[in-house]
């Protein structure tokens, strides 16, 4: 990368803690929708609700305003816990919650509910018919899931699971705002100190934009996968 007046090396490693965010988000994200999704579909009335408002919820707050609670608001709820547990025990515990991990934490737990969608509409989306050959044939449920579930289900997962890893990989800007060295705060800060916006916020949509492309590329190829045996799509 370009020296860009000394700022190339930071916003490089600006590109690099980025990076980690968005995949760390994605886990998270992507465990939340299956145990989201698992729920709304339970018998459970408990799970059920519970599922459903923690989508409401989601949908209903803006992502800046859910970073901001749980960077800050978090902080405080762990700092009340560890006074708790010191009282009750005497174990002196502190736990900080970083830019870092508020920023995984919030994009994660936001996009576990669009991800909760995206499971549940997929896992309806499976003949049950297939389901129940499976079970005539003797196959466990830990086999039919394996075998038949989970395929079907990813064939009609990735298109939206693809349209929400672009949009989460856009929103890990936002965390800039609660003081994370990520590209677009390096970016914000050589351009305030130079007065060259340009020279820095272009470098920054361009790696947004690589990133983006092998992103497609990727989930392309997983989509021909899983798209065997059922003809072009």
């Amino acid at each position: 990368m370009l020296d860009l007046h000394g700022y190339g090396p930071r916003l490089l490693e600006g590109a690099g803690v980025t990076l980690q965010l968005a995949l760390l988000s994605l886990l998270l994200a992507l465990v939340l929708g299956l145990l989201a999704a698992s729920a709304k579909m339970s018998r459970s009335w408990l799970l059920h609700k519970t599922a459903t408002l923690y989508t409401t919820v989601i949908r209903g707050v803006p992502d800046l305003v859910l970073m901001l609670l749980l960077f800050f608001g978090g902080q405080m709820g762990l700092n009340l816990l560890t006074d708790l547990l010191y009282d009750r025990t005497g174990i002196d515990l502190f736990i900080n919650l970083n830019a870092f991990a508020a920023g995984v934490l919030t994009i994660g737990f936001i996009f576990g509910a669009y991800m909760c969608e995206t499971f549940r509409g997929a896992f309806l989306a499976v003949e049950h018919g297939q389901i129940e050959a499976g079970k005539a044939y003797g196959m466990s449920n830990w086999l039919v899931f394996r075998r038949i579930r989970f395929p079907q289900m990813m064939r009609h997962a990735l298109p939206g699971l693809s349209n929400n890893w672009m949009v989460l990989l856009k929103t890990t800007a936002l965390v800039s705002v609660i003081g994370l060295s990520d590209m677009v705060r390096v970016a914000a800060e050589a351009s305030r100190a130079t007065h060259e916006p340009f020279t820095f916020l272009i470098p920054v949509a361009v790696i947004y934009l690589m990133i983006a492309s092998v992103s497609e590329w990727a989930f392309a190829r997983l989509q021909k996968r899983y798209n065997v045996g059922f003809g072009e799509h």
